[in-house]
């Protein structure tokens, strides 16, 4: 998810109740109520003219969910475009290692196989014995191009730093720059004159003259990521999760649906079904990167989190987070939920709605974040 790029995202997070934020997402949009109604109006006369999508329901049956579900998730893959295979094992360099005292650093890159060198760090917790648990970390987007995988350092999008918080409770932790972020701002077509929003609308139309979308780009370097985590020497490769925050939220549950690697998931503030999203005029809300072409033709969000199914799969999101609007996000447990009961693990499910809350991570969602991993990944 991606805030209007005026708007700073530290201002964001430091502004957790509703009653401001919403006032000030509606003067950047330039809002007001007669607007507002004029563009519900809109967003129905336009989602009218779509070819209805086909409605996701569970099967009656685990049997024929099995059967159906690699059928969704063949269809999902064809609909991110016309992705270059990935490389058997990735092209792996280290670059440094650090001691930092109660975790170790390392600074690593590896060749995408497309054109692109693919930065990253993993945290290596200190006296472990034997494989430990591992999390693929997922930055967000909130306009910070120059950030990415920095984020795990630093507190701007969650209440603690991730990467060496996770590392001293035992899990190596890995997470990678996505395209035009961190050091591959500047990196695009455009070269480094074009970096921020600018280098990222550029890499957008680039892979959709390839027949792609700058999204398939963007996960098929979270998957290269997650089978060079799981390949790690010090990796239990049967106890790996993944985790995210906003745009990072995104990317967790499309790993999830996309491979069944991973364990087990955590979201926070980013779970949105794509017409709701259509019909609160939230498009704005999201930036270029986010858009699958003919998406809607074939599903909604809900069919894409089904996948998960049955591994544990939390979600955390604020009612007041304009992005992730809450009509849908209660359509998407609706309609998941069931999927979940087939295996008799409804309560693998999480789906936990904040009152008054807009875009942000509380140290509360982040202590639920811990106790989630720790249940599904620890011993």
């Amino acid at each position: 998810m991606c805030y209007h790029p005026r708007m700073s995202s530290r201002f964001l997070a430091s502004h957790r109740r509703a009653g401001l934020l919403s006032a000030l997402l509606l003067a950047l949009s330039g809002g007001s109520s007669v607007m507002a109604q004029t563009e519900t109006t809109n967003a129905d006369r336009w989602l009218a003219a779509l070819p209805a999508s086909p409605e996701f329901l569970a099967p009656a049956s685990r049997a024929a969910w099995e059967k159906q579900r690699p059928e969704i998730r063949a269809r999902l893959t064809e609909l991110l475009g016309k992705l270059p295979a990935r490389p058997a094992r990735p092209d792996v360099k280290i670059l440094s290692r650090e001691d930092k005292g109660d975790f170790v650093l390392e600074k690593f890159t590896f060749d995408n196989g497309a054109g692109a060198t693919v930065p990253g760090y993993v945290f290596l917790p200190k006296n472990a014995t034997g494989k430990s648990p591992a999390i693929l970390y997922c930055h967000w987007h909130g306009g910070q191009y120059d950030i990415g995988k920095e984020e795990m350092l630093k507190t701007n999008a969650t209440p603690v730093a991730a990467g060496p918080e996770l590392a001293r409770k035992g899990y190596v932790v890995l997470g990678i720059d996505a395209y035009c972020f961190g050091e591959r701002n500047g990196m695009g077509p455009g070269g480094p004159a074009e970096k921020g929003s600018g280098g990222e609308m550029t890499a957008s139309k680039f892979n959709l003259w390839a027949g792609r979308s700058l999204w398939g780009m963007i996960i098929r370097d979270d998957l290269m990521a997650l089978d060079y985590l799981s390949a790690r020497p010090e990796v239990d490769a049967t106890r790996v999760g993944v985790t995210g925050i906003s745009m990072g939220a995104t990317r967790t549950w499309w790993i999830m649906a996309l491979d069944e690697r991973p364990k087990c998931g955590v979201a926070v503030a980013c779970l949105t079904r794509y017409q709701d999203l259509i019909k609160t005029q939230g498009l704005k809300y999201h930036g270029i990167y986010y858009f699958v072409p003919g998406m809607l033709s074939h599903y909604d969000t809900e069919a894409i989190v089904a996948l998960a199914a049955p591994r544990p799969m939390l979600f955390m999101t604020g009612d007041k987070d304009f992005g992730s609007p809450i009509d849908g996000i209660r359509i998407i447990e609706r309609r998941v939920k069931p999927v979940y009961a087939l295996y008799g693990r409804e309560a693998d499910f999480g789906n936990v709605i904040y009152p008054d809350l807009g875009h942000v991570y509380l140290p509360e969602m982040w202590a639920k974040t811990v106790e989630w991993l720790g249940r599904n990944l620890q011993p």
